[in-house]
C-alpha cells in the first residue's frame, strides 16, 4: 500500500481537515478516558506548529439528531488541556457556523467541529454531505484508525466526493506500519493468539490467520468449542455447540496446510463465575459435567511461554480466560508478561488489540513494553481477516513518479 506522507506536506496558511475519533467515554459531562485524544494529539499539534489551520471532525456516540448529551463542546476542553494550547469550537461542522469559524481561523490554531453524526448523511456516507465537509479544508487527514472500518461521510465521501488530497495522520500511520510489519513483511515463524468468547465473531480472523502464520494459539472460551471439536468433556464450560463443526474445519483445514493449533490441556475450572469462586486445575480430559474452564492452567501457559520462545512475530486478539475476575486472570497475566519481556529482550516482535486485549494487557501491566498495542477494537479485528478498511482504501494512492509517499 502507498500513502501520501505528512512529512512531504506544504500545510503552512492552509485547512487541514482532520478525522479524529474524540468517541470518549463521559461522565457528568466529563471525560473519563482521554486515551484517544492522547493518540492524536501529536498530528494537531504537529500540524499547528507547521502553521495549518487545524480543523477536528468527528462522531460521538449514536446520536439520532442533534443532542446537547452528545456534543462535542465538553471534549474540545480536554483536547485543549492535552495539546497545551486554545482549541475553538463550533455548534455544526456543516453550515454557516461552520463556514464562519473555519473562516476566522489563523494560521496554527485549532477549531473542534460539532457532532458529525448530529446529521444522519454521515452514517449514509452521503456525497452531498462530503462535499459538505471538504469546503472547509484545503487538506485531508485521517487520524481515527478505531473509526476506519465505517463507511461514513467523514471517513469516505469527504475524500471521494472532492478532490482534497488525502494523508494519514501520525496514529494512522503507525498503525498501518504495524499492520504491514505483522503481515506483509513479518521476521518468520509468526503465531497469532487468538481468544475471547466466542468463535462466531472470529470464524473469517480463524480462516484468514491459517494462511499467514505458522502457528495458531487459540485460548478464552472459544477453545472450549474447539475442544469439544475434539471429542473432550467441557461440562457447563461456554461453548457454541453449532459451531462445533466448523472447529473441525479449521482443524482440518490447519492440518492439510501444515499449521500448527495450540489449544489448551489443563484448566482452571469452577463452578460458577465470581471473583475467588473455589477453583481446582484439571486435565482437558477430565473435566466434571458442573465444571466452567474459566482460564488455562499452569501447563497450558508453559505450553504456550515455549512456542513463544520460539516465535519471531506475534499477533495477539482476545485473553485466556475471564481476566476479570481473579483467580481466572493467571493464564492471560502469564502469558502477557512473557510476551512483555520477550519483546524487551529483542527476540519477538509482538502487537496486540481489541478492547478486552488491552484491558487485559493493562491488567497485567505490559501495554508499554510490547511493540505496538491497537486501542482500535472492530477495525484493528477487520484488518486481521485481511480486509482493507474503506477509510484506509481512500488513503492509498497509485503509485507515479513524483509522488510523495512513505
Amino acid at each position: 500500500m502507498s500513502f501520501r506522507s505528512l512529512d512531504n506536506a506544504d500545510v503552512k496558511g492552509k485547512r487541514a481537515l482532520v478525522r479524529v475519533d474524540l468517541n470518549v467515554p463521559m461522565q457528568d459531562g466529563k471525560v473519563t478516558d482521554t486515551t484517544r485524544i492522547a493518540e492524536v494529539a501529536p498530528t494537531i499539534v504537529e500540524l499547528a506548529d507547521k502553521g495549518a489551520k487545524v480543523v477536528l471532525l468527528s462522531h460521538l456516540g449514536r446520536p439520532k439528531g442533534p443532542d446537547p448529551m452528545l456534543s462535542l463542546r465538553p471534549v474540545t476542553a480536554e483536547i485543549a488541556r492535552i495539546i497545551k494550547r486554545p482549541v475553538a469550537f463550533a455548534g455544526d461542522c456543516i453550515g454557516p457556523m461552520a463556514q464562519t469559524a473555519v473562516a476566522a481561523m489563523k494560521n496554527g490554531e485549532v477549531l473542534c467541529l460539532e457532532n458529525t453524526r448530529f446529521h444522519p448523511e454521515e452514517e449514509k456516507n452521503d456525497a452531498h454531505f462530503g462535499k459538505q465537509l471538504a469546503a472547509l479544508g484545503d487538506i485531508f487527514v485521517e487520524d481515527a484508525f478505531s473509526a476506519a472500518h465505517r463507511e461514513h461521510a467523514s471517513i469516505v465521501a469527504v475524500v471521494t466526493a472532492s478532490k482534497l488530497p488525502a494523508y494519514p495522520g501520525r496514529a494512522m500511520k503507525a498503525e498501518l506500519d504495524a499492520l504491514a510489519k505483522a503481515f506483509e513483511t513479518p521476521e518468520h515463524p509468526v503465531a497469532a493468539i487468538v481468544g475471547g468468547a466466542k468463535i462466531s465473531t472470529k470464524l473469517d480472523l480463524l480462516g484468514h490467520l491459517l494462511l499467514k502464520v505458522e502457528t495458531l494459539i487459540i485460548g478464552g472460551g472459544m477453545a472450549n468449542t474447539f475442544l469439544k471439536a475434539q471429542g473432550k468433556p467441557i461440562g457447563k464450560s461456554l461453548c457454541e455447540d453449532e459451531l462445533v463443526p466448523n472447529a473441525r474445519d479449521i482443524l482440518a483445514k490447519a492440518k492439510s496446510l501444515s499449521r500448527e493449533i495450540v489449544l489448551p490441556v489443563d484448566a482452571v475450572v469452577a463452578q460458577k463465575l465470581e471473583t475467588h469462586a473455589p477453583s481446582r486445575v484439571v486435565s482437558v480430559d477430565h473435566v466434571g459435567p458442573d465444571d466452567m474452564m474459566l482460564d488455562i492452567g499452569p501447563r497450558s501457559i508453559a505450553q504456550v511461554v515455549s512456542v513463544l520462545a520460539r516465535t519471531k512475530t506475534l499477533v495477539w486478539n482476545g485473553p485466556f480466560g475471564a481476566f476479570e475476575h481473579e483467580p481466572f486472570d493467571v493464564g492471560t497475566t502469564s502469558v502477557a508478561e512473557a510476551v512483555a519481556e520477550l519483546t524487551a529482550s529483542g527476540r519477538l516482535v509482538s502487537f496486540a488489540g481489541g478492547g478486552d486485549t488491552v484491558a487485559a494487557l493493562n491488567v497485567a501491566g505490559v501495554t508499554e513494553r510490547l511493540t505496538h498495542v491497537s486501542t482500535a477494537g472492530g477495525a484493528f479485528l477487520e484488518s486481521l481477516e485481511g480486509k482493507t478498511l474503506p477509510g484506509v482504501q481512500v488513503l492509498m494512492v497509485t503509485e507515479t513518479p513524483g509522488t510523495a509517499r512513505e
